[in-house]
C-alpha cells in the first residue's frame, strides 16, 4: 500500500478492510494503522475524508455503491485479499448488503471478521439504537462514575473506546494468531457493553469480596476517600492526588505541611469527609503551578489536572516526545512504544479514493 510515510511497526504487511463508521470501528482501524497495518476504507460515493480527523490518518479509501451488485462485487474481492475486516452496522446489515461473515468467509477461508456494536449480535437488545452512555449503563460502569448525587458520563471512553475498539482489537489479532496456525478466519463479537464489564473485573472483584460499596464517593478510588481525588487550587484549577500506600501518604502530608494530627487516620473512612475538607482548605492557598513546584517528580502521587490543551506541554510529556505534529494539530504518538519499530509519524488520509482497480493490484491476491 503507497504510503508516504511508509509502513512500519510489528503489523506491517496486515491488511484491514475497513467499513466506514463512526466511533470505535475508525478508531481501532487507526491504532492498528499506527502499528504498521495497512488500510482501506470502504465509503459511499462522494465521501471525502477530513485530513485533519487523526481517526483517518494512515487510510487509502475506495468509494462503492454496496446496494450495487458491481459495489457488492468489488467489496468481496477486497475481503478476499485481507486478513481482518472491521465493520460496526447494526446486526443484520452486512448481511442484508450480501456481505455477511458466511458469504466473506466462502471467498476467504482465513479472514477475521470484527464486528463491533453496542449491545452485541444478539440479545434482547442487539436491534435496538444506542450511544456509549447507553452500553455502559447497564453494566454498572454509569453508576460507579460521579459525585454522590448523580452519575457522570466519563466522555465516551468507557464503552466505545476502552470496551469497543480496544477489545475489537484483542479479539481480532486474536482471531488472526489462531487463522494463521489453523487456516480457518472466524467471527469476533465485540460488543461494548461486553467489554465494559470486563474493564469492571477488578471492580467487580473488590465487591464480591467485601472491599467496595456501590454508593458513589464512599470508596477509595471513587472520590470518597481524602487522599485519592482532585483538589482546586488559587487560581481554579485542580491538582491531582493518588497517596494510597502509607509512604507515599506520609510523603504528601510532609510536603503539603500536613502536620494536622486529625490526618492519622489515613484509613478511617469516617473521617474522610472532614479531612477532604481540611485538605480541600490547604489546596486553595496555592496556585497549581505552585504546588507542582512542591509535589512534582516526589513520591506523594501527586499531579497537576492538565486540559486537553495544556497537556502538551508538560515537561515529562514532551520530554517523552508523547505528541506529533500532524494536519490540523498535534496528535498523541503511537502507543505502545516497540523497541525495534519508531513509532509511525501521523499521515493524513490520501486526498481522493483510490480506484477499485488500484486497490486490489496493491493486495495482490494471497
Amino acid at each position: 500500500m503507497t504510503d508516504p510515510t511508509g509502513p512500519t511497526g510489528p503489523l506491517s504487511g496486515l491488511r484491514i478492510l475497513e467499513m466506514a463508521a463512526i466511533g470505535p470501528v475508525p478508531f481501532a482501524a487507526t491504532l492498528l494503522a499506527n502499528l504498521g497495518a495497512e488500510v482501506v476504507r470502504i465509503d459511499r460515493p462522494g465521501a471525502r475524508l477530513d485530513p485533519a480527523d487523526l481517526t483517518a490518518q494512515h487510510r487509502r479509501y475506495v468509494t462503492l455503491d454496496l446496494k450495487s451488485d458491481a459495489g457488492r462485487e468489488a467489496a468481496l474481492d477486497l475481503a478476499a485479499r485481507a486478513d481482518i475486516l472491521l465493520e460496526g452496522f447494526r446486526p443484520g446489515v452486512m448481511e442484508r448488503l450480501g456481505l455477511g461473515p458466511e458469504t466473506a468467509m466462502a471467498r476467504n477461508p482465513r479472514l477475521v471478521y470484527g464486528r463491533m456494536t453496542g449491545w452485541g449480535q444478539e440479545g434482547p437488545l442487539a436491534h435496538s439504537a444506542g450511544h456509549d452512555i447507553d452500553y455502559i449503563a447497564i453494566t454498572g460502569a454509569l453508576a460507579a462514575i460521579g459525585p454522590a448525587d448523580r452519575p457522570s458520563p466519563p466522555l465516551n471512553l468507557v464503552g466505545d473506546y476502552g470496551g469497543g475498539a480496544m477489545f475489537l482489537i484483542m479479539g481480532a489479532l486474536a482471531a488472526l494468531r489462531e487463522a494463521e496456525a489453523t487456516g480457518r478466519g472466524q467471527v469476533v463479537d465485540a460488543a461494548m457493553c461486553d467489554g465494559a464489564l470486563n474493564l469492571l473485573i477488578p471492580m467487580q472483584a473488590a465487591l464480591n469480596l467485601g472491599r467496595t460499596t456501590v454508593k458513589r464517593e464512599s470508596n477509595m478510588l471513587d472520590g470518597g476517600a481524602h487522599f485519592y481525588g482532585t483538589y482546586e487550587c488559587a487560581d481554579g484549577k485542580h491538582f491531582a492526588l493518588g497517596a494510597i500506600e502509607p509512604q507515599f501518604y506520609a510523603e504528601l502530608r510532609r510536603l503539603a505541611g500536613l502536620d494536622d494530627p486529625a490526618f492519622d487516620a489515613q484509613n478511617d473512612k469516617a473521617a474522610w469527609p472532614d479531612l477532604k475538607a481540611k485538605l480541600a482548605a490547604v489546596f486553595r492557598t496555592k496556585t497549581r503551578d505552585e504546588w507542582s513546584a512542591i509535589l512534582d517528580g516526589t513520591d506523594a502521587c501527586a499531579a497537576p489536572v492538565m486540559t486537553l490543551a495544556e497537556a502538551p506541554s508538560h515537561p515529562h510529556l514532551a520530554a517523552r516526545g508523547a505528541f506529533q505534529q500532524a494536519t490540523g494539530g498535534l496528535c498523541p504518538t503511537p502507543a505502545p512504544r516497540f523497541s525495534a519499530h519508531a513509532p509511525r509519524p501521523p499521515a493524513p488520509p490520501a486526498p481522493a479514493p483510490m480506484t477499485l482497480d488500484a486497490a486490489l493490484a496493491d493486495w495482490s491476491a494471497r
